[in-house]
């Protein structure tokens, strides 16, 4: 097909979640056939993006400033948490316009499976936001899944101390669903219908 820079390319973009070996390809030819409009300017936004780009020291989230740009936002409502399993989550909720408060990204979900245990969450920058923050209400954003579900009872027991209150997000979620794969609309109904958890 071509030399080894262009396998090496379709190799690399094959890796990204979406793209398999067929799509890669596509796009590799068509960056090949314009490089000057579509691949140089690629290479410099990803270059800057893995320069510039790091997580938020409060929430999680990723960004180009510390605090992010939602963390740092004056008209956020802070008394407000919205608990996620990773950026994807935020990023969807954001897109939905649905949440107007603040973030938290636990960086995955409690799975014996994977091995992950409490120590491995982002669990401790949380509680120690609701001490010391006026937070009345944490949001469990987690995805209807096993883990998703394990992870909210064990928030729940861990953030009952507190006295917040803590909800679920509610009906749109399927069971086995991720939330950055569903819609604004499915996303808008499952905020406004959180449960007590």
């Amino acid at each position: 097909m071509g030399g080894p820079e262009i396998d090496r390319l379709i190799g690399l973009l094959a890796k990204l979640p979406g793209l398999g070996p067929r799509s890669a390809r596509r796009a590799a030819l068509k960056m090949l056939q314009q490089p000057e409009m579509r691949m140089l300017p690629l290479a410099t936004a990803l270059a800057e993006a893995a320069r510039a780009v790091r997580p938020c020291a409060e929430c999680g989230n990723l960004d180009s400033q510390d605090p992010c740009t939602i963390c740092a936002d004056p008209h956020r409502d802070r008394s407000v948490i919205c608990v996620v399993e990773g950026v994807g989550d935020l990023w969807a909720l954001e897109r939905a316009l649905v949440h107007r408060g603040i973030y938290h990204v636990l960086g995955g979900t409690l799975s014996a499976l994977s091995g992950l245990g409490p120590e491995d969450l982002n669990l401790s920058g949380l509680i120690s936001r609701v001490v010391t923050g006026n937070v009345t209400e944490v949001i469990l954003a987690l995805g209807a899944t096993v883990d998703g579900a394990t992870t909210a009872h064990f928030l729940t027991d861990q953030l009952r101390p507190t006295g917040v209150a803590v909800t679920r997000v509610g009906q749109g979620v399927p069971i086995g669903g991720a939330l950055d794969v569903l819609d604004d609309g499915t996303l808008a109904a499952a905020l406004r219908g959180r449960r007590s958890a």
